[in-house]
């Protein structure tokens, strides 16, 4: 009976170990004014195997998106995506002007300074999903990322 136990338990950590392993670097929000209902979060992605960010949420928000700026009969034009594909091993950066998150209905300004907690959900090839929680420092209104002057998001 042990040797059962012992096999279910290292086939669970096996596919524990089997979901995607997502590095997540530079994450920010940009700050709001006390009227704002919306605000824009930006990172860097890495996956070390083949998955995809299927989802994001946040407390600060009463809802949050995967969103793309794409050219669309000549203007620019923000739409939510189901997803967003992660390349095992290749950067994938949520920037202005490409993919992003958008969190919408806030419950309060976003100050500059502060930190938001993220939670992204990534599922991998064999379609399971995992969370990744990340804090999300508050950047000023202005704030350009210096690595991602020039890039468009993908």
């Amino acid at each position: 009976m042990n040797r059962h136990l012992i096999a279910s338990l290292a086939a669970g950590l096996f596919a524990t170990s089997a979901l995607a392993q997502v590095t997540v670097t530079d994450p920010w929000v940009r700050a709001t004014v006390p009227t704002a209902k919306s605000a824009g979060a930006f990172m860097h992605l890495q996956s070390a195997t083949n998955a995809r960010l299927v989802g994001v949420s946040t407390p600060v928000a009463g809802r949050a998106e995967i969103h793309e700026m794409a050219m669309e009969n000549n203007t620019m034009r923000m739409r939510a995506v189901d997803g967003i594909d992660l390349p095992a091993g290749k950067p994938v950066h949520l920037a202005s002007g490409g993919y992003h998150l958008m969190f919408f209905e806030l419950k309060r300004q976003l100050k500059e300074g502060e930190t938001v907690p993220v939670i992204l959900t990534v599922q991998d090839a064999a379609r399971k999903q995992t969370s990744v929680t990340v804090q999300a420092q508050v950047k000023p209104l202005t704030y350009v990322a210096p690595a991602m002057q020039g890039h468009h998001g993908h």
